[in-house]
């Protein structure tokens, strides 16, 4: 089996409503596909979010990326995604989501061409439900805990709010009245910053709310700024982890090493696909650091199948699963991804365990 054809499609979907992030409002997902056609005539796909101010990719960016690969490519064994991965990377540098798209397209022809689930191919499945985690960022107090309520109320076990928007004492004061508003102890409550403030400014907050029965707060300075991360840890009763930060094994090791963060979140964008991804579990693992699975707002039912098959082959989800296709108003897949009792269901069928609506792709294909 080999890899006849790559194409990259740029799409635009609608997001069911707003989410206020520290640099921007999220008002529509700006996405990419990779569609890998096998000459067994097997159709893989793949998907990844543009996130500039986390890769310094966009939806152009990505689609010259993939079709500058695409005749690179083209004629390797579809069955050695390694092979074909380290050739993508002689050709060209960075890059990872475009890649990441490619990655997860290979896998899903694979699993497909072998009649098993992705997760089979990496190493088997240890859970085949999660624990779901839900974003709040309407950009009010009054928003987010009535968006709270919603989401544990539809049953989801984990919530992030996302801070950053406002002075550190005003988010912190924001985060402590939603805590006050979840009653059940076993909902995993969350923060993230999104690079927003400096340490100083992040040291505020984590102490506004060290009373509080937040479990983690994630990215709260420049993603290159690992001693800020580690004065940030080193002042915090609340664990820290590593987003925008974490974009290879040496950056997770550093800050594990630098005592910088605790725990981490994964995405395939950052890695470059699902084997990293994977492998950067099982280094968490051997380091004791926790892990939360992410995709990056709002990837759609493709990057969030694929996430799924990670979240059921990696040793451990600690911090819950992110998908981000919920945050949509249309999906591309013919049955999205859905919540059952707050977990989420892995997909079992061959590869990535979906059908694409390709008739909704070409709805949803923009120029980039």
């Amino acid at each position: 089996m080999q890899i006849k054809r790559i194409q990259a499609i740029a799409i635009s979907l609608p997001m069911i409503k707003p989410v206020k992030m520290s640099f921007e409002e999220v008002r529509n997902a700006e996405n990419v596909l990779a569609r890998i056609e096998t000459s067994d005539g097997i159709i893989g796909w793949g998907e990844a979010a543009s996130a500039p101010t986390m890769t310094g990719e966009t939806p152009g960016s990505m689609v010259a990326a993939i079709r500058y690969l695409a005749d690179k490519l083209e004629g390797l064994p579809a069955d050695d995604i390694g092979a074909a991965m380290h050739r993508a990377g002689q050709y060209l540098y960075g890059n990872n989501s475009a890649k990441a798209a490619i990655e997860m397209a290979l896998w899903d022809a694979l699993g497909q061409a072998k009649g098993k689930p992705v997760y089979e191919l990496l190493g088997g499945a240890k859970r085949l439900r999660v624990p779901a985690l839900r974003l709040i960022g309407t950009g009010s107090t009054e928003g987010d805990i009535a968006e709270t309520q919603k989401r544990l109320a539809d049953g989801y076990v984990a919530i992030k709010i996302k801070v950053g928007v406002a002075s550190p004492e005003a988010d912190a004061e924001r985060a402590r009245a939603i805590c006050a508003t979840v009653k059940d102890d076993k909902v995993l409550i969350c923060t993230d910053a999104n690079q927003a403030w400096t340490p100083d400014e992040a040291i505020r907050f984590v102490r506004g709310i060290a009373d509080t029965r937040i479990e983690f707060f994630e990215q709260p300075v420049a993603g290159h700024d690992v001693a800020g991360m580690a004065r940030v840890a080193a002042a915090s009763r609340v664990k820290i982890g590593v987003d925008e930060g974490l974009h290879s094994m040496d950056d997770l090791q550093q800050h594990h090493d630098m005592k910088a963060a605790q725990g981490c979140s994964l995405k395939t964008i950052k890695l470059g696909g699902m084997r990293p991804v994977y492998n950067a579990a099982l280094l968490c693992e051997k380091l004791g650091m926790q892990v939360n699975l992410a995709c990056k707002i709002a990837e759609a039912g493709i990057a969030s199948a694929g996430l799924m098959h990670l979240a059921a082959a990696i040793p451990a989800v600690d911090w819950g699963v992110s998908l981000s296709s919920p945050y949509l108003a249309d999906d591309i897949v013919a049955e999205p991804i859905a919540l059952a009792g707050g977990w989420l269901n892995v997909p079992t069928g061959p590869g990535l365990g979906i059908r694409v609506d390709e008739a909704k792709v070409r709805r949803y294909t923009r120029e980039a």
